[in-house]
């Protein structure tokens, strides 16, 4: 083999993995997926295939039953399998609920194409007056679309619970009054129903991110499923090792038929 042939053996080895691990260095912050918010539940250790598998349980809201404007019983797992957000209000409110329903419906309004990934609730704080035909008027007021946004009402008691309890809506507003929830924060559930985070509703850019994190969310890799391309990743570098051996190979075999081409 002559140095020419020693030389494209060697660039069809190093580039190949040279290219690997620049895109895994550069690539593996490309994408911020939003944090889990609160601490872990709780960290369960397990073996699998002789390896220590280390799974974290963070808090999942727990399930609530409500009526719509709609005037149908429905409940937070009626939603598996969607994202959704959660903003609270009540129809008479003379100030920042009429603000956050508008950017509610621009927040629905950019998933009019994808509205069955995501689902938006407008949770009432004041139930004993925002009965089903008030929902309804609200809800119509800003043109919601009924289906992939409830405005619901319930039992005060337990709406109260969820928002302070499961949300945890008094550590992403510290100004929130336990005795009457008014918050201008958004909050943001996968569809694990686990809190991924809270978004300022009149706060443009925070919106914008909100945007952002709904299809992230969506396409996030549930990690207990398996994956036929992560099996792949730990030998890669030999696959493209491979890859070079036989491109060097084809280029010097085609050189070595030529000279015997030339010499007949």
């Amino acid at each position: 083999m002559n140095k020419k042939a020693i030389l494209a053996l060697l660039l069809a080895l190093l580039m190949p993995l040279a290219g690997y691990f620049i895109v895994k260095h550069y690539s593996k912050d490309a994408v911020h997926m939003p944090g889990r918010y609160f601490t872990p539940e709780r960290v369960v250790v397990s073996e699998k295939n002789g390896k220590t598998v280390t799974d974290t349980i963070w808090h999942k809201v727990k399930n609530i039953e409500f009526t719509n404007q709609l005037g149908k019983q429905v409940s937070l797992y009626d939603l598996q399998g969607k994202i959704i957000v959660i903003d609270f209000f009540f129809t008479r409110c003379p100030s920042i609920c009429p603000g956050l329903a508008r950017s509610m419906k621009r927040l629905q309004d950019s998933f009019k194409k994808n509205d069955s990934i995501v689902q938006f609730i407008s949770i009432s704080v004041d139930p004993e007056h925002d009965s089903v035909p008030q929902l309804r008027k609200f809800a119509d007021r800003f043109g919601a679309n009924h289906d992939s946004w409830w405005f619901v009402t319930g039992n005060k008691k337990e709406i109260y619970d969820f928002a302070l309890n499961e949300l945890k809506a008094g550590l992403a507003d510290t100004e929130v009054d336990s005795s009457f929830i008014h918050t201008e924060n958004f909050f943001l559930l996968d569809s694990s129903f686990v809190v991924r985070g809270w978004y300022n509703g009149f706060d443009t850019v925070k919106q914008a991110k909100l945007v952002q994190d709904i299809p992230l969310i969506m396409l996030e890799k549930d990690k207990k499923k398996p994956s036929v391309f992560r099996e792949f990743i730990p030998i890669l570098p030999m696959i493209f090792i491979a890859i070079g051996i036989v491109f060097v190979a084809v280029i010097i075999f085609n050189k070595q038929k030529a000279k015997q081409e030339k010499r007949a």
